[in-house]
């Protein structure tokens, strides 16, 4: 075919994704440079290679929920006074999630746990993996409406796939029993399968007072520990640097 309309055409009919005038503007490029078949071919696959990774990332980047945050290089690492970056690096490396390990950020709230645990959902989404962020609450309240056993064992699945799940604030908010078996329902069916990231503002041995009278808190700890490794970050909230907003007086009532 010596018409590039054609050669469009016919890419079109075999499922090639990329945008119309990307295509043409690639054909065009190569006709004029007397392009070989082989030469076009490998254009054309490149950049259709190219689109459907993008709507690939697009679609996981809404399917994470990992909502607005801000990116890893605006952390002050000089603000916590402890912090393992070292550990953190590495974890960005996100070795641990070839390999189905977990990660535990623990320390006071406003130190970055929540923004820390964001940028490895990035990066993981940027190497090709699945993620799902959530809360500890949001989770249990999406998992605790389901009306019937099929309903929760498909909802559970949402929680169960992606390579790597990021749980966040576990500690905030005081759980029943049931609760924690829906956690630890979670963490034990994601074991040595696929990693998990955790943040709190507990040590483990004080887990129990978030799930009071629970007892698979117990298994649930040790199941989450197995292959953990653990960020601890100590210091000063950063909302106590921020100068704190002056009220605007309020005018009297007539």
């Amino acid at each position: 075919m010596e018409n590039p309309n054609d050669v469009y055409e016919e890419f079109r009919r075999l499922g090639f994704r990329a945008p119309e005038a990307a295509m043409r503007a690639v054909l065009q490029q190569l006709t004029k440079s007397r392009a070989s078949p082989i030469e076009t071919c490998e254009a054309l696959v490149a950049l259709e290679r190219r689109e459907r990774e993008a709507k690939n990332l697009k679609r996981r980047t809404r399917l994470a929920t990992l909502g607005n945050h801000k990116m890893l290089d605006a952390f002050d690492w000089n603000h916590p006074k402890v912090i393992d970056r070292g550990l953190y690096e590495e974890l960005h490396g996100l070795d641990f999630v070839e390999k189905g390990e977990n990660a535990l950020l623990r320390g006071t709230s406003g130190l970055g746990k929540t923004m820390l645990a964001q940028n490895l959902g990035l990066a993981a989404l940027t190497k090709g993996h699945t993620v799902l962020f959530t809360t500890l609450s949001w989770a249990l309240a999406d998992l605790l409406k389901q009306e019937s056993i099929p309903a929760f064992e498909r909802r559970l699945r949402r929680y169960l796939t992606p390579e790597l799940l990021i749980i966040d604030e576990i500690g905030y908010v005081p759980c029943d029993s049931r609760s924690a078996d829906l956690l630890f329902n979670i963490i034990s069916r994601r074991h040595e399968k696929r990693s998990t990231v955790i943040t709190t503002n507990l040590p483990f041995k004080q887990w129990g007072t978030v799930f009071p009278g629970a007892a698979s808190v117990v298994a649930l700890v040790d199941r989450f520990v197995q292959h953990c490794h653990v960020l601890d970050i100590e210091g000063e909230s950063w909302r106590q640097k921020e100068p704190a907003t002056p009220a605007k007086p309020r005018k009297p009532k007539r």
